[in-house]
């Protein structure tokens, strides 16, 4: 018997309209939902993870302290003054000189490169940091963002210029305010007399990591000092 021809095309249209296309050549509808985020994308750390990651705050590094140093780097990236944009420099003087408040660390690979002791001015206090200026001779340190410059050799040997970016430390470059080594900066210091020696305002450090720290965050990178005296609101 021969299949009726009317009742084939029925079929034909039922089986249209019931199976969806699989040509290749379909493009999808524009109601489509968008592709999930891969897994790995949602996994990768953000830059505030750091503090968590690293476990700062066993480190002795305040939350508030970060905060403000990333927040500030994050602004100084986005206006393009970071040449060296994988490295911030945090120096933490809430705490006292024998503890290692400076913090150095690679933030695309959340590394921390170097936490150990940095000096505070003479004049800024003993043992913690109270006082500060931007003042020449004043032999304080001055608070706020930095930015790295170039290494130097000078009276203190190997060197690096800080540029102040702030009205608080605006005059660093003119105070001659540089990161050195000094011998003082050491655990001998601290067995003598129970806090590291003082500079004349620059964030010193151990003789033995001076050249390792200047080569890893010299050339335009984010350099901060924190005290809580200090204001988000007085950068230039």
């Amino acid at each position: 018997m021969i299949f009726p021809f009317k009742k084939f095309l029925a079929i034909l249209v039922i089986i249209a309209i019931t199976i969806p296309c699989i040509s290749g050549s379909k493009k999808p509808s524009k109601t489509t939902e968008s592709e999930p985020i891969p897994i790995t994308v949602l996994l990768q750390p953000t830059i505030e993870s750091v503090y968590d990651s690293l476990h700062l705050d066993q480190k002795g590094l305040s939350k508030v302290a970060f905060d403000y140093a990333i927040n500030g780097y994050k602004e100084l990236k986005q206006k393009g003054m970071l040449h060296n944009d994988s490295i911030i420099t945090i120096v933490d003087f809430d705490q006292p000189s024998y503890n290692k408040r400076m913090y150095i660390i690679d933030v695309k690979n959340f590394k921390m490169l170097f936490n150990t002791w940095t000096a505070h001015g003479r004049n800024t206090g003993q043992e913690t940091a109270k006082y500060f200026s931007n003042r020449p001779q004043s032999y304080q340190s001055s608070l706020g963002f930095y930015l790295t410059d170039a290494s130097y050799n000078g009276k203190n040997g190997y060197s690096l210029k800080l540029i102040g970016l702030e009205k608080e430390n605006s005059n660093a470059l003119n105070r001659a305010i540089v990161l050195h080594g000094a011998p003082y900066v050491s655990q001998r210091m601290i067995n003598a007399q129970g806090y590291i020696g003082r500079s004349q305002g620059c964030p010193a450090v151990p003789q033995e990591l001076n050249k390792p720290i200047i080569e890893k965050i010299k050339g335009g990178s984010c350099f901060f000092i924190y005290n809580n005296a200090y204001h988000f609101d007085n950068r230039i």
